[in-house]
């Protein structure tokens, strides 16, 4: 006997998100069997998978299924109470309308301030505070990917041990800079996201470019403004260099040179509104929208009180709930540059052919999202309820504090790639499927949704939101739990998980443009 069809081990536990939704989440760790009878005298009348949903009564053949208080979609025959609920019996509606949104008419009054809060970080000259001492090796283009490769094992086995308040060095290397339309309107995207993730500021300021000599994106391109190549011997062309053992004593030398600057920093008390937190989820699955997402959205609006700048992005992810958000926005200008973000994006899309339901994975739906409605009323959770102060387009570098919304693909690797150049120094990831996702550049703090899953990999997941399924703890006392723990790690009093085993993803940009 399977447990499809044996008597539950525990007592059936759900979750009805509010009091006008007309289904639930089924909690218990095995899902649940047909013929479970909560007290309430609901019995199920199929198998129902942890996190997937259970019929709270009759829902008629295109009737509205409502979950957070939203029509999620509408029932594809009729639908018994007691029934799994699940992608193939749910049809997906249209996404709200963006001519027809409230603009910025209930921003949220400025929250009372949150002091007495700090983190040991490293001050750089341009005012802005990292919460790692990295070197990084700007790229103008993919051709000189593998001689960093093989100059950075150098790097790391001769020099960096001499250098020990050095954390790391970095090469920022990606699939960009030659064969492309440089001059297309929205090369602009890929472009400037690299000369602003250079400017990071776990990176301290020390610049270096190493490109071949003959590519469209030129290195000067990436140095900052008004300074030149003369200026520090800050960029180095392969193709002047006598051979490629030349090019590894001239990379060598000019990274030696950095590293000695770079050593000399030490690490200071800084207040919390040095934070520029950028917060994405990735294998989300029913249980992100009611405890990682929304113990994160409590943490980000501490971050808010305390001054600090907080991001969340991933447009397709947001597209659904933007009737939500656009009210928060502190104004209309915001709000308008919401819209703007949402509609460029409808038609990025449907350019390609495809629509926003596209984004709900496999893993998404086993995990009890039936469609990307769903998954981005869970996903907007992660903002909190702060007015939201700024918009950025993709790889623009942030300005001013509060939170923001960057507008960025929903891939983890771009939306964390987007979320470096806009400047964040420390990076929160919500899961509940699981991922070893990680970034050489930031700390990645990993949150489970689920207990199971941080039983499970207890040595990739750093901190455990389940609790709030099972009533252990509250969604305030979560996101107390993450706040602290931020500070701890942007102090480097503790290490998360992905750079314990160094887990880290390539940087990968986002080029909407074309590819000649």
């Amino acid at each position: 006997m399977n447990i499809q069809s044996k008597p539950p081990h525990e007592p059936p536990r759900r979750i009805q998100v509010a009091p006008g939704d007309n289904v639930a989440i089924v909690v218990n760790s095995l899902g649940l069997p047909a013929g479970t009878a909560f007290p309430d005298g609901l019995v199920l009348n199929h198998f129902v998978p942890q996190g997937h949903k259970a019929a709270l009564a009759d829902i008629a053949d295109g009737a509205p299924v409502i979950r957070y208080n939203e029509v999620i979609g509408t029932a594809r025959g009729d639908i018994k109470r007691g029934d799994w609920i699940n992608e193939d019996n749910v049809v997906m509606g249209t996404a709200p309308p963006l001519d027809r949104l409230e603009m910025a008419t209930r921003p949220p009054p400025k929250p009372e301030p949150l002091t007495g809060h700090t983190f040991e970080g490293y001050r750089n000259a341009d005012g802005t505070v990292g919460t790692k001492n990295i070197l990084a090796i700007s790229t103008s283009v993919q051709c000189v990917a593998g001689t960093m490769e093989y100059a950075l094992k150098r790097i790391k086995a001769e020099l960096l041990p001499r250098y020990p308040n050095v954390d790391d060095v970095v090469a920022l290397t990606h699939a960009y800079g030659c064969g492309v339309a440089i001059n297309a309107p929205q090369a602009v995207v890929p472009i400037r996201t690299l000369q602003n993730l250079a400017h990071n500021p776990n990176f301290g300021g020390e610049v270096l470019v190493v490109g071949l000599g003959c590519e469209k994106l030129v290195p000067e391109r990436l140095l900052p403004e008004g300074k030149g190549a003369e200026q520090g011997g800050d960029i180095l062309r392969m193709q002047d260099q006598d051979g490629f053992g030349a090019n590894i004593a001239a990379i060598l030398e000019r990274v030696e040179a950095r590293l000695k600057i770079l050593n000399q920093r030490k690490r200071e008390t800084v207040p919390a509104s040095e934070l520029i937190v950028g917060m994405q989820c990735g294998g989300s699955d029913a249980f992100s929208g009611l405890t990682a997402n929304p113990a994160l959205g409590y943490c980000a609006d501490l971050l808010v009180r305390a001054g600090a700048t907080v991001m969340f992005s991933e447009v397709t992810e947001v597209r659904d709930a933007i009737h939500l958000l656009t009210p928060r926005a502190a104004t209309r200008e915001v709000a308008e540059a919401l819209v703007r973000e949402m509609r460029w994006y409808d038609d990025y899309l449907d350019k390609g052919g495809v629509d926003r339901g596209a984004n709900t994975t496999p893993g998404n739906k086993k995990g009890g999202l039936s469609n990307i409605i769903e998954k981005s009323l869970g996903s907007v959770a992660k903002s909190g309820t702060s007015a939201i102060n700024a918009v950025l387009s993709p790889g623009e570098k942030v300005r001013g504090r509060g939170l923001v919304f960057a507008a960025t693909p929903a891939s983890d690797f771009v939306c964390g790639t987007l979320q470096l150049a806009s400047g964040m120094n420390l990076h929160v990831f919500t899961t509940g499927r699981g991922t070893p996702y990680g970034l050489a550049a930031v700390p990645v703090i990993k949150v489970s949704t689920r207990s199971e899953l941080a039983q499970r990999w207890a040595d990739l997941i750093d901190l455990d939101a389940g609790p709030i399924a099972t009533g252990e703890k509250t969604i305030e006392q979560v996101g107390w739990e993450l706040f602290q723990l931020m500070l701890d790690v942007a102090s480097g009093r503790k290490q998360v998980w992905a750079d314990k085993w160094g887990l880290h993803n390539d940087l990968t940009l986002f080029n909407p443009a074309p590819v000649t």
